[in-house]
């Protein structure tokens, strides 16, 4: 519920830390200090009171279910990931491709990283982190960026997911439109994946420019440039958002590298997903819980990974114990910037941001434009308050009755207000799977962000124009 008539300090926030954090790249304190003015602007312009607000606001984070089943399964998949590692599970899936010829050239390496991002399609959190603990070896040895790796599975987790409604992405839409009276809101899901621009143009884009092309441009090709040149895999003077123990672990030398310990894990996950939304939806994949299937996923996936170690005799039960907690604690900064991307999200729904720049333009709007227009609202919505589904939740209700009203069809809306949606938590610096893009990759937040920006604006320039000729046609 809003607290806070919607006017132009309700975008502050949000703007505030953006830049804070891209100005000093420093993101838990950019974070901090967004929640901080938000929560002094809804305290009156009280400081201290605002401070007080804004741990509250992070603690509340918690009091949502949701919110602490995201927070846990993501500090859960460093468990995961020190697992396979330490039993050789990586390792081994690395080793097999190397003994096949598979991955020899840069090119087939980021066609590697492409292809987890499209397989793995279960959450977008879990899409990168799989990504990066495959990937990150491969692409130091063959000299390709950190920031590259970043991109790709940035660029392959949200677009993926949004892209396959068997997930907890379709669940939420799917719900989120029939409570906007959609009568079959499962078909006019799948009816908007053709106008989702934005996801289906950030997909070829990846693959054919970046991957199988090469073509880089910005700050992205002075990455490359450097990687290849000086072999530096950071820029000087990068902090990475990486833990070293999650990523740093390796197998003992006699422990046998084995893909399996690997593969089965990774594949016990991405059934579960589909498994947990059956239960949890009695029967009906779309109405099951995203956030509770993706834990019992991760869960299971865990739990397969263990024993497979402790069946080989690689880990004892004990080993096994010690190396969750210590993936677990690995990933406690990732939880810790996921608490204040989820606490800013809420203050800036106090404050009316969304609504707010959704009335800037309510006023002006003619059938031709509205797709383009709903699409570029919903990317600034989603880049300032760093979540797509919160855009979703704001932005759905209005572009539902707009379409109707003036004769647009639901599903090029809706695919808009979806496409805008993922912009934003594509390339936010705020948004929860940017960070765990950087993190993944195991490289600086703030270049990540600058290196991928270009890419994706120029991608949401070329689904303007695309959404532009979609409603003049329409």
């Amino acid at each position: 519920m809003i607290e806070h008539a919607p006017d132009w300090l309700s975008v502050l926030p949000p703007v505030l830390a953006i830049a804070l954090a891209i100005a000093t790249r420093q993101v838990y304190v950019s974070l901090f200090l967004g929640i901080w003015a938000g929560t002094t602007i809804l305290a009156d312009g009280d400081p201290l009171g605002g401070l007080a607000d804004a741990i509250e606001a992070c603690v509340q984070v918690f009091g949502d279910a949701g919110n602490t089943r995201v927070i846990v399964f993501s500090a859960m998949i460093g468990a995961l990931i020190a697992i396979t590692q330490y039993t050789g599970g990586v390792r081994g899936f690395i080793d097999a491709i190397g003994r096949r010829g598979l991955v020899r050239t840069p090119r087939r390496a980021m066609l590697l990283s492409w292809l987890i991002g499209l397989l793995v399609f279960v959450e977008s959190s879990i899409t990168s982190l799989v990504n990066g603990s495959v990937c990150r070896p491969l692409f130091d040895k063959l000299r390709i960026s950190r920031e590259k790796l970043a991109y790709l599975c940035d660029a392959t987790a949200a677009p993926i997911c949004i892209l396959i409604p068997l997930n907890a992405w379709g669940a939420y839409i799917a719900k989120t439109l029939s409570d906007q009276g959609v009568e079959e809101p499962v078909g006019v899901l799948v009816d908007a994946i053709p106008f989702n621009f934005y996801a289906l143009l950030t997909v070829a884009f990846s693959l054919v420019f970046v991957v199988l092309l090469r073509r880089d441009y910005g700050p992205m090709k002075a990455a490359e440039k450097r990687v290849r040149e000086t072999g530096e895999l950071l820029r000087p003077g990068a902090e990475p958002v990486v833990a070293t123990e999650v990523t740093s672990i390796e197998p003992e030398e006699n422990t046998p590298r084995r893909a399996i310990n690997f593969l089965l894990p990774i594949a016990v996950m991405v059934v579960m997903m589909p498994v947990g939304l059956w239960i949890t939806g009695d029967g009906d994949l779309l109405k099951g819980s995203g956030s509770t299937s993706v834990l019992w996923a991760v869960l299971a996936a865990t739990f397969v990974a263990a024993a497979l170690g402790v069946a080989q005799r690689i880990v004892t039960t004990r080993q096994s114990i010690d190396l969750f907690f210590k993936g677990f604690g690995g990933l406690i900064p990732l939880a810790l910037l996921m608490v204040f991307a989820f606490a800013i999200g809420a203050v800036t729904k106090q404050l009316g941001t969304g609504v707010y720049v959704a009335q800037l333009a309510s006023g002006a709007l003619s059938p031709a434009v509205v797709p383009a227009l709903l699409f570029g609202i919903a990317c600034f919505i989603a880049f300032s308050t760093g979540t797509s589904w919160g855009t979703f939740a704001i932005m759905l209700p209005i572009a539902i009755p707009i379409a109707t009203t003036l004769n647009v069809p639901i599903e090029l809306a809706v695919g808009a207000v979806l496409g805008g949606g993922v912009f934003g938590d594509h390339c936010s610096p705020i948004s929860d799977t940017t960070i765990i893009a950087s993190m993944a990759a195991g490289t600086d937040h703030i270049d990540h962000v600058n290196t991928q920006l270009p890419y994706a604006l120029t991608v949401a320039g070329v689904s303007v124009a695309a959404y532009l000729i979609a409603g003049a046609v329409a």
